[in-house]
């Protein structure tokens, strides 16, 4: 017979206490409950604190995934913008329709010659350029070959590019002197010599523009170049070379403030700066960044892109830069221009490119979107929407490009102003949605802190929907900078800004940047007048035969 287990648990007898005992057990037991639920409220607010430290804790990871991935496509992919879901956001059929339409209503015999300019500038150029030199070379029949023939002839069959090596060669100038017999005795008269920029050099003009041309046209550091003039027979000394490049700093800065003066006077400028490492510079350290600024701009028959190195990004350097100038300045985000535009009473456009770069990041940053094929294309993220939208606009300047300002204008009104207000409308509902720092939000924010200045290409018709011109310019500088890295002292920053700025105005107005330096350098040691001087603009160049 099975037993049951006593218990060991036994049931309290209250039945012996007083009341005062009972009370007193009763508090005992609400204080205990008191302390536990208070233990599991500090428990559950140790919790969620914990939870919300892991979401931040995630976010931060996305964030720094996010700029990884960003870093790690900016380094090994294509440098190109484009998106894959560009093409879909939009009908660009329906914009082409659009844009004919308006065409349509411009009078025929002011919108026919933009039309024939379009179509010619289209049309696939064929064989080589009509400024080159041309040599026939003869292939002849032997007379054996040829005996017995009623006549010959020649036919050309085919046409080849040559090349000749540079060379170095020694000019021996020789001046003639002349002997005249007088009562005091003899007199010597020499033949004028011609003005040498540098006076005692012994750099013709041709050499100094070739060495310009290499190292800031062509990104050469001057030691290479050393190497490559060695070859030729002779090694100058890119200390040498550097020197007389800072030489030539003072003899162009006359030519230079003229310039700045003729831009000035233009109604539209286009503005970039970039940093630039210069190792001895007073005040700063060396690893500390200074900047080299580009303005674009002038009457439009007479373009010139300036730069100009200082050592600060202090909003005085614009102020001093567009001395003068009234008109409209189209720069990027950074304030310091406010300061200018208040005080010289300037109108400020922005840049799209800027804004669009900030949105391509934020895409090439995203996540790859989980369970997507490449039957299912999914919905796109948030940055490729807003650059699909941004694309209208640069799809519209595309099919305006070659019209003139009024009808720019009209163009604009009627097709870019509703696409900016879709746009506007899509940041706006869009912006509480995304992740706060995170790149799209930040794309977002920007774009939307910049409204006003970004728009205001659409009330202009001789303005572009972007700084990429200044960009451009300021792009042989960057690429430049990444082979010889450095400058060594103010003086060299100073003049390359100097021979940047002949290159780019000599490019902008259609000249080759060596003819036009060379072309300079025989003729500005006898600039002394103002006439003279302004003679050696590149749009006053004499044409070529």
């Amino acid at each position: 017979m099975k037993i049951a287990p006593k218990s060991h648990s036994k049931k309290p007898d209250y039945s012996q206490l007083s009341q005062a005992e009972l009370v007193s057990l009763l508090l005992q037991k609400d204080a205990s409950l008191a302390q536990r639920d208070a233990g599991i409220k500090q428990r559950d607010t140790e919790i969620k604190q914990r939870d919300t430290e892991i979401k931040q804790r995630d976010a931060y990871i996305e964030r720094l995934e996010e700029i990884i991935r960003l870093q790690k496509v900016q380094r090994f992919a294509a440098k190109s913008e484009k998106q894959p879901f560009q093409i879909t956001l939009f009908d660009e059929a329906e914009l082409d329709n659009a844009i004919d339409d308006l065409i349509d209503e411009i009078p025929e015999d002011s919108l026919s010659q933009e039309l024939a300019q379009t179509k010619q500038s289209r049309q696939r150029q064929r064989g080589f350029s009509a400024a080159l030199n041309r040599i026939r070379r003869e292939i002849c029949l032997s007379d054996d070959e040829k005996a017995g023939a009623t006549k010959t002839f020649f036919t050309k069959v085919k046409e080849e590019l040559e090349f000749i090596p540079a060379q170095l060669n020694v000019i021996e100038v020789w001046q003639e002197k002349a002997v005249f017999e007088s009562s005091t005795g003899e007199q010597i008269i020499g033949a004028k010599r011609p003005p040498h920029p540098l006076g005692k050099c012994v750099a013709t003009t041709s050499l100094l523009a070739y060495i310009i041309t290499s190292k800031y046209a062509d990104g050469l550091p001057l030691y290479r170049l050393d190497g490559m003039l060695a070859r030729l027979g002779h090694e100058i000394g890119r200390n040498n070379m550097a020197n007389w490049i800072i030489r030539l700093d003072d003899v162009f800065k006359p030519l230079i403030n003229l310039m700045r003066e003729q831009q000035n006077l233009g109604c539209y400028i286009q503005a970039d700066e970039t940093r630039i490492q210069v190792l001895k510079e007073t005040g700063k350290t060396a690893q500390s960044d200074k900047w080299m600024w580009v303005t674009r701009g002038g009457p439009p028959d007479k373009p010139s892109v300036l730069f100009d190195y200082d050592p600060t990004r202090a909003g005085h350097v614009p102020a001093r830069l567009l001395e003068g100038f009234s008109g409209v300045l189209q720069v990027d985000g950074y304030s310091g221009y406010g300061q200018v535009c208040r005080e010289l009473d300037i109108t400020r456009i922005g840049c799209w490119d800027h804004a669009r770069r900030k949105f391509v990041e934020a895409a090439r940053g995203a996540a790859p979107q989980k369970g997507k094929g490449k039957s299912n294309k999914g919905t796109p993220p948030k940055a490729d929407v807003a650059i699909g939208k941004i694309r209208k606009l640069y799809a519209i300047e595309s099919k305006i490009e070659n019209l003139n300002e009024s009808e720019k204008y009209t163009v604009r009104q009627e097709l870019a102003l509703p696409v900016l207000q879709d746009l506007k409308a899509w940041l706006e509902t869009n912006h509480p949605k995304v992740p706060k720092d995170s790149l799209t939000f930040k794309a977002i924010q920007y774009t939307l802190n910049q409204w006003e200045s970004l728009v205001a290409y659409c009330d202009h018709g001789f303005v572009h929907i972007s700084n990429a011109l200044a960009e451009n310019a300021i792009r042989p500088f960057a690429v430049g900078r990444r082979n010889w890295l450095f400058a060594d002292s103010s003086r060299g920053a100073n003049a390359s800004a100097t021979c940047y700025s002949l290159i780019e105005t000599a490019k902008a107005n259609g000249l080759e940047p060596s003819g036009y330096i060379q072309y300079v350098l025989d003729h500005i040691a006898d600039a002394n007048t103002l006439e003279k001087l302004e003679a050696l603009l590149p749009w006053n160049m004499p044409k070529a035969d």
